[in-house]
């Protein structure tokens, strides 16, 4: 009988870090936004406050490897990147990382991407 409450406490803990574990990657005040693009693919974008600036992290998740995207970020109604980013192995996926000013107040960013070869078109916003 005590060795059953022992695994069932066991188990109880092992659940409840497991739950926790994708908390614990995010540091307080980040900002992460995830969503579904036009087709299959998902994007997140994550917002973090960096020394008095703001990383910004765009990626798109298409499960593909192989295929272009146009990709543009824009801060507070300015376009602050502008490129290409191709789908890696192992996980068919981008991200792009860049390190933006802190304007005070709101700070708006949007992340667009759109696949060259498919259209399919991502698009997320995140405030911080």
């Amino acid at each position: 009988m005590r060795s059953r409450m022992v695994m069932a406490v066991l188990a109880a803990l092992v659940l409840a870090t497991l739950a926790a574990a994708p908390a614990a990657q995010a540091k307080a005040g980040d900002v992460i936004e995830r969503g579904s693009c036009s087709g299959a693919s998902d994007w997140k974008l994550k917002l973090s406050p960096e020394d008095g600036r703001i990383e910004v992290e765009f990626e798109v998740d298409q499960n593909v490897v192989g295929d272009t995207w146009r990709v543009r970020i824009i801060h507070d109604g300015e376009l602050v990147f502008a490129g290409r980013r191709t789908t890696k192995a192992p996980s068919g996926s981008f991200e792009v990382r860049i390190v933006e000013p802190d304007h005070g107040g709101t700070d708006r960013f949007v992340g667009r991407a759109r696949n060259l070869s498919t259209d399919e078109v991502c698009r997320g916003v995140a405030t911080i």
